[in-house]
């Protein structure tokens, strides 16, 4: 299995809609256990596919908590179909707008469905943390970041440090040290 590296905000690639999966296949575990690793690599709790330059509608999970026993869930072309009116305000992050937090109101239940990696269809109800990765990894895959449910001043403020962070990084990469001849 392999580490895929994570697209970062601005990246435009982020704001593309995925298409949905169509092919069950061989390549679709294995882009699975890739995203799950990727996502543990990076200490995340959810990955979606656009997260590491695929754009399917395929989202990978893991709620355990620090006392329980990982508990990977693989969602393929997951949707939501029905929210509540009453919401829930969450502190939210995101491997691609790296420590960044911010609090977002969302539905407090949702109900979901998804396939598996055989392809079966599945619906569940959500609530909490569960709740709110749900709709957290299904915006990926429609193209918006959680950082588009925060005000303008505060988005902005988040992507100009993204922006201003990669340039310094680009910069001490361009300063190479050559020996003396």
């Amino acid at each position: 299995m392999a580490i895929l590296p994570i697209l970062k905000a601005p990246d435009p690639r982020l704001t593309k809609v995925s298409r949905p999966v169509e092919q069950f296949d061989r390549t679709l575990a294995e882009l699975a256990q890739n995203m799950l690793e990727t996502m543990y690599a990076a200490n995340g709790i959810g990955l979606a596919a656009p997260q590491v330059d695929v754009q399917q509608r395929m989202v990978v999970m893991d709620l355990h908590g620090e006392d329980e026993p990982p508990n990977p869930q693989i969602l393929v072309n997951p949707e939501v179909l029905d929210a509540s009116a009453e919401t829930v305000t969450m502190s939210e992050g995101c491997l691609s707008v790296p420590e960044a937090y911010e609090e977002v109101e969302r539905p407090a239940r949702v109900t979901v469905r998804y396939q598996d990696l055989d392809g079966v269809t599945h619906t569940r109800e959500c609530t909490g943390l569960e709740a709110v990765c749900w709709q957290h990894e299904i915006d990926h895959l429609d193209g918006v970041l959680f950082v588009d449910h925060l005000t303008r001043l505060t988005r902005d403020r988040i992507i100009q440090r993204l922006v201003k962070e990669k340039r310094l990084a680009r910069r001490g990469r361009d300063r190479t040290i050559r020996p003396a001849a």
